[in-house]
């Protein structure tokens, strides 16, 4: 089997160096030239959402129930977040329990709520150390008390942070996130405190659950399927696809470097020419 040799870029070159030194100043720990030498820094996306799919699949076909399959997935959570620090990518958004997961069966919901406590509880050191942020999007409500409770906690310890951005979406939908923050800013008119006739799209932007948070570059879909499910449907308007085949137990920093060769390789152009 021959194995294609990538060109290395020269770390001394001044664009090259220019673009390191931009993400650096936004990710303090990030190397990207050390961990994925032949991408160019400057094509690096700066906010990638990845739908995580196929932890049922993964864990039936080695005889297993789903929720081992969701054990393993939250495994990769870290090795994933981890990569995306040495990569310099900012914000990573993870789509974690749509509002859809709920007509699952109860065993599984309990399951994956208590997986989503653990989780967050077993890695707030973590997260404090490497300087990670954390962030909740979704009707955070409509979660069970113990999860709610650890979501605070977590977001309250990395708030001060200047690393990457760990963003989880949970009990999320991107036409609720929608309908809400319309109803918002329709609260907002009635009381004066906005025209509603020029209302702008920044407006309706400044009141989704990611007000603050750039739009996704890239949306990384695995195990397959070719459907967005109602993800970041505002956001990913010019984000760029790419899709695996590979389970999200198995995705490994191999395949997140493939997804970034993929976007790198792209030409974006926003409509344009």
């Amino acid at each position: 089997m021959h194995t294609t040799l990538r060109p290395m870029l020269d770390p001394n070159d001044p664009a090259v160096r220019a673009a390191v030194d931009r993400i650096r100043a936004r990710v303090p720990k990030a190397d990207p030239l050390g961990f994925l030498p032949d991408v160019h820094p400057g094509k690096i996306p700066r906010h990638v959402a990845i739908i995580m799919d196929g932890n049922g699949r993964w864990a039936q076909s080695r005889g297993f129930d789903r929720t081992f399959g969701h054990r393993n997935g939250a495994r990769v959570v870290r090795e994933t977040l981890e990569e995306c620090v040495h990569l310099g990518i900012e914000y990573l958004t993870l789509y974690s329990f749509s509002q859809e997961n709920w007509k699952r069966p109860a065993e599984e919901v309990a399951a994956l709520m208590g997986l989503c406590e653990s989780y967050l509880r077993g890695e707030q050191d973590h997260m404090v150390r490497e300087g990670i942020r954390f962030r909740v999007i979704g009707d955070r409500e409509g979660l069970p008390r113990a999860v709610r409770d650890a979501i605070r906690d977590v977001e309250a310890a990395t708030a001060r942070h200047d690393g990457t951005m760990l963003v989880l979406a949970l009990n999320y939908g991107s036409r609720d996130e929608i309908l809400r923050a319309a109803r918002r800013l329709a609260d907002k008119a009635a009381r004066g405190l906005v025209d509603a006739g020029t209302l702008s799209l920044d407006d309706l932007a400044g009141e989704l659950d990611t007000a603050g948070i750039p739009d996704p570059d890239l949306l990384i879909r695995t195990a397959g399927e070719m459907r967005v499910s109602n993800f970041l449907l505002w956001q990913i308007s010019y984000a760029e696809f790419h899709v695996t085949p590979t389970l999200w137990p198995d995705f490994s920093r191999e395949a997140l470097h493939a997804a970034v060769r993929d976007f790198a390789s792209r030409q974006r152009k926003f409509g344009g020419l």
